[in-house]
């Protein structure tokens, strides 16, 4: 056994534009799922942290929502500050390049503010099973120019193609110190929180474009019974903004709200290795997303 003193452990930030695949690859990184995931953009609202426990190292994975240009909307200002402000903590720095659609602009600008903190950056190019290898030399060669880059790895976050690669670096890059947290722990987040993002999770998932973004989760009720065999009891609120919104989610007949909540049902008796009874109820919240009062209530800051 590795002792504590020979340890290396660090908070690494995984940065990048929207729908990048950091939540994808945290949860490749850990072996479980602790981060919500969807082909939408947007979806990881609030920094989650992964920790990774290896024999010579703990690693701590800041998990962050997609970085985007300036808003005038409180919930993506919200998110953009939570994003940037891992770089206070963060000992190392990821950036992943969605390979499919990359954003220079962005990707540069998340390099260059990286580089005045003095945080060190690996640059990860995503997505290498949906593209051409050709198409690679390029894009490692304009990467690696960017400044404060170390390296630029190819990785399929997806099927784990180059991740082993990835993590050496990672952990060959963090500095000698003490575990964090303890040895068995994965993340921050309670089973509640990991709740509600597995339901906001199925909503991203299974509605039409314009409606995931106009709704959030909040777990009114999580109850564990005192026996192992009983059911963890949980009872959740989506919101929404609008009336139309509100009947979208139920469906016809309620089809639409009783398939989110089967689909979230189903992973969280996975996750949680026992029976769980979910309840959900839509509520309507007229405009939520700016509504300072609103976002503080579901945990995300105000200005």
């Amino acid at each position: 056994m590795t002792a504590e003193s020979e340890l290396r452990s660090g908070y690494v930030a995984l940065l990048g534009k929207p729908n990048a695949g950091k939540s994808t690859l945290l949860n490749c990184l850990l072996g479980q799922k602790i981060a919500a995931v969807s082909a939408k953009p947007q979806t990881t609202r609030k920094r989650i942290l992964g920790i990774l426990n290896l024999p010579q190292a703990q690693v701590l994975f800041l998990d962050t929502p997609g970085i985007l240009g300036r808003t005038d909307k409180r919930l993506t200002a919200y998110m953009q500050r939570e994003a940037w402000s891992v770089i206070k903590d963060a000992d190392l720095a990821v950036l992943l390049v969605d390979c499919l659609k990359p954003d220079r602009r962005r990707d540069e600008q998340i390099a260059d503010r990286l580089h005045e903190a003095k945080i060190a950056c690996i640059c990860t190019l995503n997505k290498i099973d949906k593209i051409d290898r050709l198409e690679l030399l390029p894009m490692i060669e304009h990467y690696s120019g960017l400044p404060g880059v170390s390296q630029v790895i190819p990785i399929s976050a997806l099927s784990g193609d180059g991740v082993d690669d990835l993590l050496l670096e990672i952990v060959n890059a963090l500095p000698p110190g003490p575990a964090y947290y303890p040895r068995d722990q994965l993340s921050d987040q309670t089973e509640r929180l990991l709740a509600a993002e597995i339901v906001r999770e199925k909503v991203f998932k299974l509605m039409r474009q314009e409606i995931p973004y106009s709704t959030a989760v909040d777990v009114i009720d999580y109850r564990e019974p005192g026996s192992s065999d009983a059911p963890v009891e949980i009872e959740a609120e989506i919101w929404v903004e609008r009336d139309s919104q509100k009947g979208m989610v139920i469906g016809a007949a309620g089809r639409t709200i009783k398939l989110i909540g089967t689909q979230a049902r189903e992973e969280l008796e996975q996750l949680l290795g026992r029976k769980v009874v979910l309840r959900l109820f839509v509520k309507l919240k007229r405009d939520w997303t700016r509504d300072p009062q609103a976002l503080a209530e579901l945990g995300y800051k105000p200005d």
